[in-house]
């Protein structure tokens, strides 16, 4: 899915947000482990991710070429600040009108991935956010999306134990 936005941020630079490519996946890769170095608040460890530089490049181009899915990376001064991703949920005609997302930066990625699963022609946008992240979950209230449901043992961090995750589900068909 092809995608290409620039957005000025509140300090006055230039955000792109734009597709991943294969050539995209050295930088791409190095964000990620340091994003997911950072905090307790994603889903993996860099340790564990497993990813290759040619299976990233592989993944980038998938997503570039893919009518329904993408993944969006936001440069700014030449360098990939984050990144943020829509994927089918399912290929089966009883799960295909759902996408799942995740993401690395804040507002204006999430609005990049709400306007391409709507542009996919998604029904609904889902997500799971760690209760105690209260920042992230009120961000993405703020962008529409509602609770419902918890798993209470979600996921379990090195550090911190069980995690309770929210259940978020933003409606793109109304």
């Amino acid at each position: 899915m092809k995608y290409q936005k620039t957005i000025t941020l509140r300090d006055g630079r230039q955000c792109v947000l734009r597709n991943g490519t294969a050539e995209d996946a050295r930088t791409a890769l190095d964000s990620f482990n340091l994003t997911h170095a950072e905090t307790d608040y994603l889903l993996t460890y860099p340790d564990e991710g497993g990813f290759t530089l040619e299976g990233e490049a592989e993944y980038l181009q998938g997503r570039a070429e893919s009518d329904n899915e993408v993944e969006i990376l936001a440069e700014v001064g030449g360098s990939i600040v984050g990144s943020a991703g829509v994927g089918c949920v399912g290929s089966k005609e009883k799960l295909r009108h759902r996408a799942e997302f995740g993401i690395g930066i804040e507002r204006a990625l999430i609005e990049a991935c709400i306007e391409c699963a709507r542009a996919a022609g998604y029904a609904q946008l889902e997500l799971e956010v760690v209760a105690d992240n209260k920042r992230a979950h009120a961000l993405y209230q703020s962008a529409g999306f509602v609770e419902y449901g918890r798993n209470p043992r979600g996921f379990r961090t090195r550090q911190g134990g069980w995690q309770e995750l929210v259940l978020m589900r933003l409606e793109l068909d109304e």
